[in-house]
């Protein structure tokens, strides 16, 4: 059956698996490095175009200069609305009454960035799109005239230094290329806050002076720092220094020094170049080669093959992890000036990151899955004194599974009691019964931190009791809704990493399917009465594992978002009591704050929730007909679908639509069936959750 000829779906799943497919299509080396060097820099120009077209925006119709004149009580706007449906009405709807038009709110945190890295004005914001469209531009000519060098032969194999150090697995020695490059980014990143945004934020020239760097009193660089009631932008209360070691937030705009932040990256740039030249490799400074991890010989599967996927999987992990640290630390010590006051834009890069963290990490399970299927030999450990060290983790895997199975189970067993005993007494009517644990080892740990010397300075009589209740807040104490909570994302992760390391680990072979290698990622499922082959393939797993993926990063972001809430309420006393039992989660978490979604179209019109609802709604939809691919397992609505289609096709008005009566419904396959129904309820999912958020904490 040709493609034009077969069921449409199953065709889009063909062509884009074997577009991906680059281990076996690419040929020889040289022309598989050429590929991915001009993939690498389409992507560069592609992520500066898009960041271009966002600054554009903000230049051409956001109110950035008015917003910068009250940061904290001005809500910022992204662009405005000219659809015609919009009318006048909506304007103060969509506006927050800030412009004439209606617009888009800003949740991005663009205008605080912009704000912290000191530009002053719309024309700063075109240069820097302009600047950013020409970046995107130079990627492509780069890319173009490397794939010129490519044609005419200069690219071979013994020329390849740059491709070496980019793209080989051994040319993870990577210490003093990397080291050199991120040292001197970020000496120039704290020379752009010297230079621009310090004399910004104090609405005065420039305060670099070079004589202390020449004398070596380098203390005066320190001297005179900012007061704790100076705003950025503004020249009362400000000082002249410009690296300063302070700490902590600034009180008047919730975020950071930026003289701490400014001494943070010259530092950081310095011990970088330094440790580069002290460690080119990461042989020399942590004493082991990424290739004697991944391979026995130095230069055997690994070196031979590039082992695309054991790259990809190492750097998807160190993205997941710079991903993860920024969303915990975003709101925790905000670098930008008033965004901690912005409470929607807080949550939306809080759970923007997590998101990229989540699949950053799942990505990375599953290619070193696909590494250990098509790459991976352990066929010469024993001739390099057992230094394969992946051939070491197999060798033990059925400890690992199982010490992880009974984390979870453990896990599993007593959180869920606990919240089904705490459920059931509360639904009788006698919540007193309930099962409150006070997690006193976190709060131990809280005490050693320095929460109890806080509490002991700062909670005097002298204070008064308005402060003292509201330091109390601010200090955030943990209590027994916390440690359910914290229990319960601990068994969606320790579920989550079992499958996946099972998964993986299993992907060459299990007891019960010895040559599942030869099998390849994924294999049909013939069921029990046929060799009992369900469930048990390396995409099995990984499908598995998505859906706990999903609950835990749901469960945490529920945590945070009601934990949140109920701070910036002053209503902490609705999460130390519901947080102890499922239905006030579902009661006075999830159906209460649902509320502004109801609302969003009524009687009165539209209001600036009307279009999150209808988001809301959409997404459901697209997470229903998740469900429903996921229960067919082999495609029958999809082919259902496709049978209604045909059915049209061959009618004599629409006949040679769609290639008339060769066009055939065929079915899905389970592995196919199951993807789409993943992406459908992976999209709905995330998606019904982000109109939410933004609705509810609006």
């Amino acid at each position: 059956m040709t493609l034009s000829s077969r069921q449409s779906t199953n065709t889009l799943l063909q062509t884009l698996g074997n577009i991906h497919r680059i281990n076996n299509n690419s040929g020889q080396e040289d022309t598989l490095l050429s590929q991915l060097f001009l993939s690498h820099m389409s992507q560069l120009s592609l992520i500066f175009t898009w960041a271009s077209g966002n600054l554009f925006h903000l230049a051409w119709q956001s109110n950035y200069t008015f917003w910068q004149s009250n940061p904290s009580r001005i809500i910022p706007i992204s662009h405005n609305i000219w659809d015609p449906n919009f009318g006048l009405i909506s304007s103060d709807v969509f506006s927050a009454g800030y412009t004439d038009v209606s617009a888009l709110l800003s949740t991005s945190g663009l205008h605080n960035w912009l704000y912290t890295a000191g530009l002053r004005n719309e024309t700063d914001i075109y240069l820097m799109a302009v600047s950013m469209e020409f970046i995107a531009v130079a990627s492509l000519v780069i890319a173009y005239l490397h794939s010129l060098l490519a044609e005419k032969g200069f690219l071979n194999s013994s020329s390849l230094t740059t491709m070496e150090i980019a793209y080989t697995s051994p040319g993870y020695r990577l210490n003093y290329h990397l080291s050199v490059l991120l040292g001197l980014t970020s000496i120039l990143w704290s020379g752009h806050l010297i230079h621009v945004a310090i004399p910004y934020s104090r609405a005065s020239g420039s305060s670099l002076h070079l004589a202390p760097l020449l004398k070596g009193d380098w203390i005066a660089y320190s001297l005179k720092s900012d007061a704790a009631a100076h705003i950025p932008g503004c020249s009362q209360y400000s000082g002249t220094s410009i690296l300063t070691f302070i700490g902590g937030l600034k009180s008047a705009s919730n975020s950071l020094q930026l003289t701490d932040i400014a001494h943070h990256h010259l530092a950081l740039g310095v011990v970088m170049i330094w440790s580069a030249h002290v460690y080119s490799s990461i042989y020399a400074s942590i004493g082991h080669r990424i290739r004697d991890i991944s391979s026995a010989s130095a230069l055997s599967v690994v070196a031979n093959s590039r082992s695309l996927d054991l790259e990809l999987s190492i750097s998807l992990a160190v993205v997941a992890q710079a991903s993860s640290y920024l969303a915990q630390h975003i709101y925790s010590i905000p670098a930008y000036p008033f965004l901690a006051s912005d409470y929607v834009t807080i949550l939306a890069i809080y759970v923007h990151h997590i998101w990229i963290a989540a699949f950053c990490i799942f990505g990375s399970l599953v290619h070193a899955g696909i590494f250990l299927i098509r790459d991976y030999s352990n066929s010469s450990s024993k001739q390099h004194n057992n230094r394969d060290t992946i051939g070491r983790i197999l060798e033990h895997k059925e400890a690992i599974i199982s010490h992880l199975s009974w984390i979870t189970l453990w896990l599993g067993f007593h959180t869920l009691l606990v919240y089904a005993h705490n459920d059931a007494v509360s639904a009788f009517g006698e919540a007193d019964k309930q099962l409150i644990l006070d997690p006193i080892y976190a709060q131990i740990i809280q005490s050693a931190s320095g929460k109890t010397q806080y509490g002991q300075s700062l909670l005097s009589p002298a204070l008064g009791q308005a402060a003292q209740s509201t330091l109390e807040s601010a200090l955030l104490p943990l209590g027994p809704g916390d440690l359910l909570a914290h229990h319960s994302i601990s068994l969606g992760l320790h579920t989550t990493v079992l499958i996946l390391i099972k998964g993986s680990l299993d992907a060459r072979g299990s007891r019960l399917i010895p040559d599942k290698q030869q099998m390849g990622l994924a294999f049909p499922c013939d069921g029990p009465g046929r060799g009992g082959t369900c469930d048990v393939s390396c995409w099995d797993s990984m499908y598995l594992a998505m859906f706990w993926m999903l609950n835990t990063i749901a469960w945490t972001l529920f945590y945070f978002h009601w934990k949140n809430l109920t701070i910036w309420q002053s209503n902490t006393a609705a999460f130390e009591e519901g947080g102890t039992y499922l239905m006030a989660w579902f009661r006075d978490y999830l159906w209460f704050n649902s509320s502004p979604l109801i609302r969003g179209y009524s009687l009165y019109g539209l209001n600036d929730i009307s279009v999150w609802s209808w988001t809301f709604l959409a997404a459901h939809l697209c997470w229903a007909t998740g469900f429903m691919f996921l229960i067919s397992w082999r495609g029958y609505w999809q082919e259902l679908i496709d049978s209604i289609l045909w059915s049209h096709t061959v009618t004599p008005i629409v006949t040679d639509i769609w290639n008339g009566a060769k066009y055939t419904p065929q079915a899905l396959s389970i592995v196919q069936a199951r993807f789409i129904g993943l992406v459908h309820f992976a999209v709905g999912f995330i998606v019904t959750y982000a109109a939410f958020v933004i609705a509810s904490t609006s």
